[in-house]
């Protein structure tokens, strides 16, 4: 087991964070992304805005986080758009790892091109990283927590 490997199942152990996502409206092409702010989630979870948007969730890491996202775009062909707001993960840098994947791709040793978060490797492959890029707008909306805010863009 790789270092990241045991870091991430001892913050699990330590910091249980049991919300992942939160399933809205299977017709709505939106989806929100709230990075690290688990309290927006929430916020999220139990407003209007959770009818309007397919799926509300949460991203940690640079790379098992950013393969799970991809994967689940590419199994639901419905969603259009990604509006990632909340707070960073800090030393991580998810978001901005999002962001480059989502401008740049993956190289041959499948690292996010131009991201400086510190383990920005994927599983993915380049077909399903290609069908992010070429199908899915994504809206960078880092560092923004206001829920008043957020429902202007959705």
């Amino acid at each position: 087991m790789i270092l990241g490997d045991v870091a991430g199942e001892l913050c699990k152990a330590i910091f249980p964070i049991p919300e992942e996502y939160y399933t809205g409206n299977p017709d709505s092409p939106t989806a929100i992304c709230t990075l690290s702010s688990i309290d927006l989630l929430r916020q999220i979870a139990n407003s209007e805005v959770l009818s309007q948007v397919l799926v509300a969730g949460r991203l940690f890491s640079e790379n098992k986080g950013i393969d799970s996202l991809i994967r689940y775009v590419n199994s639901h062909k419905k969603l259009k758009i990604i509006l990632v707001c909340g707070k960073e993960v800090s030393g991580h840098r998810a978001g901005h790892s999002l962001v480059k994947l989502h401008k740049y791709g993956i190289d041959q040793n499948h690292r996010i091109i131009n991201s400086s978060s510190p383990e920005p490797f994927l599983t993915v492959t380049r077909s399903e990283v290609a069908y992010f890029q070429n199908n899915v707008v994504l809206v960078d909306q880092i560092g923004q927590t206001d829920l008043g805010l957020i429902k202007k863009f959705v």
